[in-house]
């Protein structure tokens, strides 16, 4: 071992004299760099990812609802109602932003609702319509129906709730209701059509962000339509949920084919679509940064072996083999990429210090840097091992 020891030190100090400390710096700041950038916009994504996934969040816009733009007088100047036909639903299915689609169910026969809160009663006509049950964002207990014991369960848009209680309750000098307490008032449903009514007893089992609408169990409506519904089962919207949030795809498509979507989620959603593209720009400019600092070190390797290559002659003719010279290398190039992977990952743990407090402000909850600092790791382990390969290849030529 002494032997090998004293064999390297001396192959080191016979190398090392044409070894540039400023392009060594050069490569070491440009990887630095460029790996700093990449990890702090790594971290930057994740941090802010759960922001997409949660429902209620501002930049959550997964989910749409598409239906037929109605224009002009609508369906008074025309035949009837707009609609949306088999083959135009599976055209959306084919877009590559739409990763499922599913279809509204409106209620054929008329409803009407009343409750009594108080000693007052009141009453008003509803609208109920279905959609498959992998389209919600809840999943609370109760929701089926048995037509043998008619329960109607049924999950109202909390945007309906809003309205009530700021709009239509505060002006009517009503009381104003919290979602526990919707969950406990009894309510009596009135189905009618084919010239037959039933009053069935309902309650609101929960409220979604999701979907604008009064959504009752896919059982009970066909159940209903079956038995009371009038007129076609057509189609007039559609739930699609999105592989591409913000894609301006989405509305160039929808303005071409004469279709809406509801609200403004298609505004609202590019916030998320512009930061994925922002991110993979910046990312993108770190590999750039990263993938010069390589070529310079490279190139400057090149350089140094030119230099020394009648010095490599030389340890060649006294026995030494390729792998103990380009050792002397790689054990250098090894250290440098070991110190820029640790500063880069220290940049990161400080930038996502720095960023933490402002997010955690608008309720983004901080994720760990595990994630970011494997991929930084194995990013820097295997630009080390190609740098060792192109090395050696190179001190084997010389050699030969």
């Amino acid at each position: 071992m002494k032997s090998n020891t004293q064999s390297d030190n001396l192959i080191w100090r016979l190398l090392r004299r044409n070894i540039s400390p400023a392009q060594l710096a050069g490569y070491a700041l440009s990887n630095f760099v460029g790996l700093a950038i990449i990890l702090t916009a790594l971290q930057f994504y994740i941090e802010v990812s759960s922001v997409f996934e949660d429902d209620d969040s501002f930049m959550s816009r997964d989910y749409i609802s598409v239906s037929p733009k109605v224009t002009g007088l609508g369906s008074l100047s025309g035949p009837g109602p707009e609609t949306l036909d088999s083959t135009a639903i599976a055209d959306i299915a084919r877009q590559d932003w739409a990763r499922r689609v599913g279809r509204y169910t409106s209620a054929r026969y008329n409803v009407t609702a009343s409750l009594d809160m108080g000693g007052r009663g009141m009453s008003t006509a509803l609208f109920f319509e279905s959609v498959p049950d992998e389209f919600f964002d809840i999943t609370p207990p109760g929701w089926t129906f048995d037509p043998e014991s008619p329960e109607i369960p049924i999950v109202l848009s909390k945007d309906y709730l809003t309205l009530y209680n700021f709009g239509f309750a505060s002006s009517r000098g009503l009381p104003q209701l919290s979602e526990e307490i919707m969950g406990v008032i009894p309510l009596k449903i009135s189905i009618s059509g084919r010239g037959h009514q039933i009053w069935v007893p309902a309650h609101i089992i929960g409220f979604s962000s999701r979907l604008n609408t009064i959504a009752v169990p896919d059982e009970f409506m066909q159940w209903a339509n079956d038995n009371f519904g009038e007129g076609d089962s057509a189609t007039s919207r559609v739930i699609v949920e999105l592989s591409k949030p913000g894609d301006p795809a989405i509305k160039e498509y929808l303005a071409s084919h004469g279709m809406e979507m509801a609200g403004d989620k298609a505004d609202s959603s590019s916030a998320a679509y512009f930061l994925s593209i922002l991110t993979v720009v910046v990312v993108g400019i770190g590999l750039v940064i990263s993938l010069l600092a390589f070529f310079i070190l490279m190139l400057s390797i090149y350089l140094l072996l030119q230099k020394n290559k009648d010095k490599l002659h030389d340890l060649m003719l006294l026995g030494y083999s390729p792998s103990e010279v380009s050792r002397q290398y790689c054990r250098m190039v090894a250290m440098i990429n070991g110190a820029v992977c640790i500063g880069a990952i220290i940049v990161m743990l400080i930038s996502r210090a720095i960023i933490h407090g402002p997010l955690s402000r608008i309720g983004v909850e901080a994720s760990g840097p595990y994630i970011t600092v494997g991929i930084g790791v194995a990013a820097m382990i295997a630009v080390t091992l190609l740098n060792f390969a192109s090395i050696r290849r190179r001190v084997t030529s010389y050699f030969n």
